[in-house]
């Protein structure tokens, strides 16, 4: 299981289209309670711009994990004595986004939806919800619930900002929650301890309408970039 997003482009071409409509707000004299609130109106250019921009944003991404997927099974079949071909099982590679906007029909109109942390859990979707360095990870099948506009979270979530962590957590609690995790075990990645994160147990638990696990992993190796 592997992760990479589309390695800062997408958040640059954000920060520019935000720029962009907070001018556009203060050209038209739309008063708004703080400024990060400006939109793009669809119809627009500028709206069909920054849309264009995200959905080549995504697709960077997509390409992008299928490009490391493609490496990462070539290192380990080199490491076992065997092919690429040889480590996939055929239609059991599940890929998606979890930060993205999508085009979708939902309560018998089309709109746009943005999933923030949260994946497509369209019935019968197949979805990935990690948990962190010390637990367990779900692949997952989604329920297509309506009234969640089809969605499921991505994963467990923060508890600590990565600077509390860092400061809070201790290299002894950290090395204690990752015994039998081969892993980076230096200052570095303190703000990816599994104290940093919520319970991936109590996550899955709160949205069994939404989604069914399929697979349960348990990470031996993590490796952070």
């Amino acid at each position: 299981m592997l992760h990479s997003g589309s390695r800062g482009i997408g958040n640059r071409i954000g920060r520019f289209f935000i720029r962009q409509a907070q001018l556009e707000m203060q050209q038209q004299h739309v008063r708004l309670p703080d400024p990060e609130l400006g939109f793009l109106r669809v119809g627009t250019k500028l709206g069909a711009d920054y849309m264009a921009y995200a959905e080549w944003a995504q697709q960077y991404a997509w390409h992008n994990r299928v490009l490391m997927f493609g490496h990462v099974l070539q290192a380990i079949g080199g490491a076992l004595g065997m092919s690429a071909d040889e480590l996939i099982v055929a239609d059991q590679t599940v890929h998606c986004h979890h930060n993205y906007i999508a085009t979708e029909q939902h309560f018998g109109a089309q709109g746009l939806v943005t999933r923030k942390g949260a994946v497509n859990a369209g019935r019968g979707v197949m979805g990935i919800i990690p948990g962190s360095m010390g637990a367990q990870s779900y692949i997952t099948r989604g329920l297509g619930n309506p009234d969640a506009l089809r969605t499921s979270s991505h994963g467990a979530g923060r508890v600590m900002s990565r600077n509390v962590a860092r400061k809070t957590i201790s290299m002894e609690q950290h090395l204690a929650a990752l015994e039998g995790v081969e892993c980076r075990r230096d200052n570095d990645v303190i703000d990816e301890s599994p104290a940093a994160y919520k319970s991936i147990d109590a996550v899955m638990a709160a949205q069994t309408d939404l989604t069914e696990p399929v697979y349960v992993l348990k990470q031996i190796v993590v490796v952070k970039g």
